[in-house]
């Protein structure tokens, strides 16, 4: 895409996904399995500790439909589980996971940017999460939401649909009109785009999977950071284009980059 602007021309709102997008969630993951673990995984690269977290979230909430759902928090404390038997590690708290959500942090950019968007767009996030734990991460995003879709709320985990349909209908717009943005391929970029909706990854981790599954999607804007967003979407008077700039690590030109897909590393036993 030559010209990324043309991607919001006539667009009335964005949405997002939370936790990998605008919280970095894999820090504070990274942290809560650490002192959680101990020990008996010190030995384990950050990157294989994330990959077997996304081995087992996805694969816990795939199960977790119809009258089978249940809560994220629900979803930690098994992931937690699991992972301590993995490693034979003793877990003295199985909700460190949830409560460690409350010291995620938000990415340095990510308040400037929503703020900035906010003066052109409608907002709503749509994120695998509890309503509770949501709060604990709402203050960090420094700008008021329309719309907050959870899976609480739907009763349902990406990569199914159902928080993009919900959200379209809370936001009154076809899809058409929305462009979704997301760190994670699998569970925001490949659903959006199925249902119609414009796609923006914002590939934060420069291709490795971390903490999401890999996937084959495509978007159709790819960028490094929220800062090269907004200044796509939202610019300034007078401002020279991102996509004008050179820049360093990641590419900010609005083409989508053509890379080797990244498998997920194999889940240590």
């Amino acid at each position: 895409m030559s010209d990324p602007a043309r991607l919001f021309k006539g667009v009335g709102a964005l949405t997002f996904d939370c936790y990998g997008t605008l919280i970095d969630w894999e820090t504070g993951l990274r942290r809560a399995l650490r002192t959680s673990l101990g020990a008996n995984a010190a030995h384990v690269p950050d990157e294989a500790l994330l990959n077997q977290f996304a081995a087992h979230e996805s694969r816990l909430e795939g199960e977790a439909r119809g009258e089978g759902f249940v809560a994220y928090r629900e979803v930690l404390w098994a992931v937690l589980a699991a992972m301590a038997g993995t490693f034979n590690a003793r877990v003295r708290d199985p909700d460190a996971l949830g409560a460690s959500i409350r010291d995620w942090p938000a990415f340095p950019d990510t308040s400037a940017a929503l703020r900035r968007l906010k003066t052109r767009f409608r907002l709503c996030v749509v994120s695998n999460i509890d309503d509770d734990l949501f709060e604990m991460s709402r203050a960090k995003l420094g700008v008021e939401l329309d719309e907050i879709v959870t899976a609480e709320q739907v009763r349902s985990y990406k990569p199914r649909k159902r928080h993009f349909k919900e959200a379209l209908a809370r936001l009154g717009l076809p899809a058409s009109k929305v462009v979704h943005v997301a760190q994670s391929l699998y569970h925001d970029i490949a659903p959006a785009s199925e249902l119609g909706l414009k796609t923006v990854w914002v590939n934060r981790q420069a291709g490795r999977p971390g903490a999401t599954p890999a996937s084959r999607a495509k978007p159709d804007l790819e960028v490094p950071d929220m800062a090269t967003l907004a200044e796509f979407a939202a610019p300034e008077a007078g401002e020279t284009p991102a996509a004008d700039r050179p820049q360093a690590g990641g590419s900010a030109t609005g083409e989508v980059q053509s890379k080797p897909v990244i498998e997920a590393a194999p889940v240590i036993r």
